[in-house]
């Protein structure tokens, strides 16, 4: 079970990061303002709106990651050893 805590960490590390890179580009408008959450500018080109892209699915790739190898693989594990 260890391997899967260090994957689901390894996850949300790497794409924690990457989530917190993109949004100090591209949703941070000044230092005393609001910071990494703050309104997403208007006329970006095509790379921009990729970054935003993928600045969202690294987000959720956070989230789904650690939930999948600390609640899901775990679970499935249980239930085959107890039905077994």
């Amino acid at each position: 079970m260890a391997d899967e805590f260090a994957k689901g960490l390894g996850i949300a590390a790497t794409a924690g990061l990457a989530w917190m890179v993109l949004s100090g580009w591209y949703t941070t408008p000044g230092f005393e303002d609001t910071q990494l959450i703050g309104e997403v500018p208007s006329g970006l080109g095509m790379y921009g709106n990729l970054a935003l892209i993928l600045r969202e699915a690294t987000f959720w790739l956070a989230i789904f990651g650690m939930v999948f190898f600390w609640l899901v693989i775990p679970a499935v594990r249980q239930i085959r050893q107890s039905r077994a």
